[in-house]
């Protein structure tokens, strides 16, 4: 059964070489395909990268673009890891206005998210976190009230589990 709008996270195993990054990317906005999260880096092996790209569509032309993806010169592996067990991680890096009487408040409620301070000033805290994308939300929906005033989210990265 073909489902518009699913969300998938497709994993494409490339090698490290100028361009690629382009090719793929057109293939997918070629058909429609709105990338929502895009995160490219080496592999164990220096040679390789591995793309993490999740994508909303209709099944049957995301299947279409997976098949033209394998045959791109440069692909090794396409995965479409979205109904497998896996292990998935969003990073994002968020600069809070918090005035200093209120800092441990925040600094409470990263701790209760296993997020880090990364830099601390006069006037903006900034966290790091990382984690699952219900995590993430639920840490924005927390700290929204202090006044978000920059943030940047790296994208998802996933792996299948097991063999």
């Amino acid at each position: 059964m073909t489902h518009k709008n699913n969300r998938h996270i497709i994993s494409v195993v490339v090698e490290n070489k100028p361009g690629v990054l382009a090719r793929i990317a057109s293939l997918f906005s070629a058909r429609g395909f709105n990338i929502e999260s895009l995160n490219v880096g080496e592999t164990e092996n220096s040679e390789l990268s591995r793309m993490t790209i999740v994508v909303s569509g209709d099944d049957r032309i995301l299947e279409q673009v997976r098949k033209q993806l394998s045959k791109l010169i440069d692909t090794i592996k396409v995965t479409d890891i979205t109904d497998s067990t896996s292990v998935e991680s969003d990073l994002a890096l968020v600069k809070i206005k918090v005035p200093s009487g209120r800092r441990s408040e925040l600094v409470d409620i990263a701790n209760l998210f296993q997020a880090r301070l990364a830099d601390v000033s006069e006037k903006h805290v900034i966290i790091e976190i990382s984690g699952g994308e219900d995590k993430l939300e639920s840490f924005l929906r927390l700290i929204a009230p202090y006044g978000i005033s920059e943030m940047v989210r790296a994208g998802r990265i996933a792996l299948r589990r097991g063999d």
